[in-house]
């Protein structure tokens, strides 16, 4: 299913829903994040992470998330910040309209192995953060990335 992001755009449709996301800022032992390129959202680069599923806590998603999308087992260490800007909204083609709510955490590799998903990811990937700035990468995702490396004392919410 494609979908359009729409951030800080007065014309962008109005959301007629919201659904719990979760994401996962994982670093490895050399200190490169792990990234996902999905052909969904215009191949830009994210974080990997999807839908809550009812029956599941948010950091169980964010695990069972993480290892479907990457092949890469983590453990939940942290909680980075909660997303729901009201000005971020994701149109999808079936014409649903979504409010952004997403709940990061901070992961830590445990097993398995990079692999790509049979459910759009085109690429995954372990980034330096020095290459961050040259990949193409949606603002919400960026703050999501830059409170992970900022290891805050606290948790982000918006």
């Amino acid at each position: 299913m494609a979908r359009l992001e729409h951030y800080q755009n007065p014309a962008a449709p109005k959301a007629d829903s919201i659904v719990v996301e979760v994401a996962a800022f994982v670093l490895d032992a050399d200190g490169r994040l792990l990234m996902v390129r999905r052909s969904v959202n215009d191949h830009l680069y994210a974080l990997p992470g999807g839908v809550q599923e009812v029956g599941e806590t948010v950091s169980v998603a964010a695990v069972r998330r993480t290892a479907a999308e990457t092949g890469v087992d983590i453990a939940v260490s942290g909680l980075i910040g909660v997303y729901s800007d009201p000005e971020h909204v994701v149109e999808f083609s079936g014409g649903a309209v979504r409010q952004e709510f997403s709940v990061c955490f901070r992961g830590r590799p445990i097993g398995g192995e990079l692999r790509t998903s049979a459910d759009g990811n085109v690429e995954v990937l372990w980034v330096d953060r020095s290459l961050l700035p040259e990949l193409t990468i949606h603002p919400s995702v960026r703050l999501r990335i830059q409170h992970g490396f900022d290891e805050r004392a606290g948790s982000y919410f918006a």
